[in-house]
């Protein structure tokens, strides 16, 4: 059995909802954007999907400096903080994948008790002030899927599904999150890559 069959809800995937989850990408996938990735996913439903990579921190602009940019205020000595790509739809907007200790005024998904999504301003302006979640990933773009997209990658062993924890999502460091995400589930990025290899 691979580590997918289990959550597919059937052969037809109709009852798949990875709410929460986070996806793996499998060596040689074919898309670079994607390539070791691992993606938390903020909202699943049989119309579509959404969620953020969050192991890809963008070499070109951090915290700082977008703020900066949307001319928000910063805070002297605020620490920096990485911006991510988080996918590569609407990769202007940013969201915030954080810990359940800040609520937006405006509007934050709950995707489960231990993680909320934020897409709105005040949480970059309470960021920019220290007065943010506690934990967070800030990121340009997101990545999407269309109504059984997901589901058909899925099946195409486009990627592994494993369990989300605040420990691998925000503490791990990037480089690291996508061999961690794979001990999840025993499964050793050596020898994936080699099945790979001889697919």
């Amino acid at each position: 059995m691979t580590p997918t069959e289990d959550s597919t809800g059937g052969a037809d995937g109709a009852v798949m909802d990875l709410t929460g989850k986070l996806l793996i990408a499998m060596p040689g996938m074919g898309d670079a954007r994607f390539e070791h990735s691992v993606i938390y996913i903020c909202a699943h439903s049989p119309e579509g999907a959404m969620g953020l990579i969050i192991n890809k921190p963008s070499p070109d602009i951090a915290m700082r400096d977008l703020l900066e940019q949307l001319e928000l205020g910063v805070a002297p000595g605020l620490p920096q903080m990485p911006v991510h790509f988080g996918g590569p739809v609407e990769h202007a907007r940013g969201f915030v994948l954080h810990s359940p200790d800040f609520t937006s005024a405006a509007h934050s998904l709950r995707v489960d008790a231990r993680f909320r999504m934020t897409g709105t301003l005040d949480i970059l302006e309470a960021m920019g002030q220290g007065n943010g979640p506690e934990r967070a990933i800030l990121a340009l773009g997101y990545a999407g899927w269309g109504e059984g997209q997901l589901e058909s990658e899925i099946a195409q062993n486009a990627w592994l599904t494993c369990d989300a924890s605040p420990e691998l999502v925000f503490g791990a460091a990037d480089e690291g999150k996508w061999e961690a995400a794979l001990g999840t589930l025993g499964v050793s990025a050596l020898s994936l890559s080699s099945e790979a290899g001889h697919a």
